[in-house]
């Protein structure tokens, strides 16, 4: 990137020659003031920027990105924590059209059996512009539960649930007529934390805080598994360093988000069954807020060993996999590939009662204020991990499988877990580099506790495992 004449143009980074030697010292700036800012101050050699000053790492939030990227020239070295048209991915309706897309295109290149590996997201569509299409599918299968969601907004705001079309037909009568602003019409789309600081931007994905018009309405998973009698997501995080190559990184630790109300198909307006957002949970009468509703990774896979034995849970495992490679490939070619570009996205997954896991979202900003300790250690690991591969030190070979709590996990093919293996899945032994829910095997990692109070069989179950 050149940069321009164009006054109006803010240059960031160090005079080409002086990089190297002033890499010791690295300016950042953000606006979140949650478990990153502790991060970013504590990192040695890391320096704060302030309003206008001149920085090379800035961790901003896409309100930012979509008024100032295409104005801001940057030196060969800055990063930035978003993809220009990262929407392509985090957006519920241009997730979903761009899934359906590259299915279309699986099929056509490489046969139906192929492009079933793409079939992990619920019937869905796009309202109001796919109504009609909608209303013949929902007569199709009468009494069925669905799920209407705004397609840009997050924290469960908007969503609701429905099984009689009257419901969806008095939501069209109350969005038409309202104009639609320039952003929400179509985006451009051709190119208290137990440190004691406060999140002024909590937003689990700060996508486009603007009034939304469009929905998705999507098809409910109404056989959801059930862990004590309770409804739960995962979130996982997969980092994305470059998209052309694709190059992305899983990390090990992650959660379970449960809601505090025992599941049922007979209260479709309860939002303290159905939606398992901390937003949501924790306006309930029951919340905790010290424990939470949270499970890490690690227990929830110690205990879907137990109950199913381990080669359902690597199998489990083995299809979220496939999601996160499929879901990032279907975008690789819209994605605008900035090498100064990089994104945490927050993956949210949903498993169903036969332990095959649905594509719920994706989530461009997931939220890094800590709901609990040990919500706010997993977020210090995951953020101090993401810049050791970010690497603004230029401390890593280009080699590395792992670096902290991330394995590579695509590296234009996929990536071997065997040491020196070949990175080509044709072989009938590979097995991929990831190692989700598994960070006690290589010690470094944190079990956690947070028992939560209402199924003391399982969180004894577990005590007795031992540890992976």
């Amino acid at each position: 990137m050149s940069r321009p004449k164009n006054q109006n143009y803010k240059g960031h980074g160090l005079p080409k020659g002086k990089e190297r030697e002033q890499r010791a010292s690295i300016r950042f700036k953000t606006t979140l003031m949650n478990t990153l800012m502790d991060v970013l101050r504590h990192r040695p050699g890391w320096v704060e920027v302030k309003d206008e000053g001149e920085w090379d790492f800035y961790w901003c939030d896409v309100s930012w990105l979509r008024e100032n990227f295409d104005h801001t020239y940057m030196g060969e070295h800055v990063r930035i924590s978003h993809f220009r048209n990262h929407y392509e991915l985090t957006r519920k309706n241009y997730m979903v059209k761009n899934l359906k897309r590259f299915r279309k295109q699986m099929e056509r290149e490489a046969g139906k059996l192929e492009a079933a590996k793409c079939d992990f997201f619920p019937k869905t569509f796009e309202m109001p512009c796919e109504y009609h299409l909608f209303v013949e599918e929902f007569r199709k299968n009468p009494g069925i539960t669905w799920i209407m969601k705004p397609v840009a907004r997050s924290q469960g705001k908007g969503i609701f649930l429905f099984r009689r079309l009257k419901d969806i037909m008095d939501w069209k009568k109350g969005t038409a007529g309202k104009k639609l602003t320039s952003l929400e019409a179509q985006p451009a789309r051709n190119t208290v934390n137990p440190s004691g600081s406060h999140d002024t931007r909590s937003s689990d994905d700060q996508k486009d805080e603007i009034p939304v018009e469009n929905y998705v309405a999507q098809r409910y998973i109404e056989n959801p598994y059930l862990i004590g009698g309770r409804k739960f997501d995962l979130r996982v995080y997969v980092l994305v360093m470059s998209y052309i190559p694709l190059r992305a990184w899983l990390y090990r630790d992650g959660f379970a988000r449960f809601s505090n109300t025992r599941f049922t198909l007979n209260s479709i307006d309860d939002q303290y069954v159905h939606l398992t957002n901390v937003a949501v949970q924790k306006t309930s009468p029951d919340y905790h807020p010290k424990k939470g509703c949270k499970w890490m990774l690690q227990r929830f896979r110690q205990y879907l060993a137990s109950k199913h034995g381990p080669e359902a849970v690597e199998t489990l495992f083995s299809d979220m996999d496939n999601i996160f490679i499929k879901s990032l490939q279907s975008v690789q070619k819209v994605i605008i590939s900035d090498k100064h570009c990089f994104e945490l996205y927050g993956y949210d997954i949903l498993i169903d009662q036969d332990l095959k896991p649905w594509l719920l979202e994706v989530n461009a900003s997931p939220s890094l204020t800590a709901s609990s300790q040990e919500d706010y250690e997993l977020k210090t690991c995951l953020l101090e991990d993401t810049l050791h591969v970010v690497d603004m030190e230029a401390r890593l070979t280009g080699r590395e499988k792992r670096v902290g709590g991330f394995d590579l996990m695509w590296n234009d093919g996929p990536v071997s877990r065997e040491e020196g293996g070949p990175d080509l899945s044709g072989m009938g032994n590979f097995v991929t580099n990831t190692h989700l829910g598994m960070w006690g095997q290589v010690g470094s990692g944190h079990m956690g506790g947070g028992n939560l109070p209402w199924w003391l069989d399982c969180f004894n179950l577990i005590q007795n495992l031992p540890a992976l």
